[in-house]
């Protein structure tokens, strides 16, 4: 079974995480088959970057979501989206408004749009 979860990467207390898809028995930060974003809670507001049709793709495929990625998903609005997809709307219409939402998120280095 296949499961999107968090892989730590970074130095001692200098923790971010890569969002990847891995096989549910390999270890935490052991293989995977796909990194599909990264996640940084260090940052003020912490920083997410989610290729959301690779999660999608591998949601239809069937993989899970992890309890970490399901928080830091549903904190973004992605988690939303995953379940509007499973009720059977339009892949294209939920991207473009990934997109949409993406360009309006203020980034925490600038603080600015």
């Amino acid at each position: 079974m296949v499961r999107i979860r968090l892989r730590r990467v970074g130095s001692k207390r200098q923790a971010s995480f890569r969002i990847v898809a891995a096989d549910k028995e390999s270890p935490r930060d052991g293989r995977f088959l796909e990194i599909i974003g990264h996640y940084n809670p260090r940052t003020q507001p912490a920083t997410v970057t989610v290729q959301e049709d690779r999660v999608y793709e591998w949601v239809k495929k069937g993989a899970q979501l992890s309890d970490s990625v399901e928080q830091v998903f549903r904190s973004n609005g992605i988690l939303a989206r995953i379940e509007r997809m499973k009720k059977g709307e339009d892949v294209a219409q939920l991207l473009s408004e990934a997109a949409q939402a993406a360009a309006t998120t203020i980034s925490p280095k600038t603080k600015q749009l």
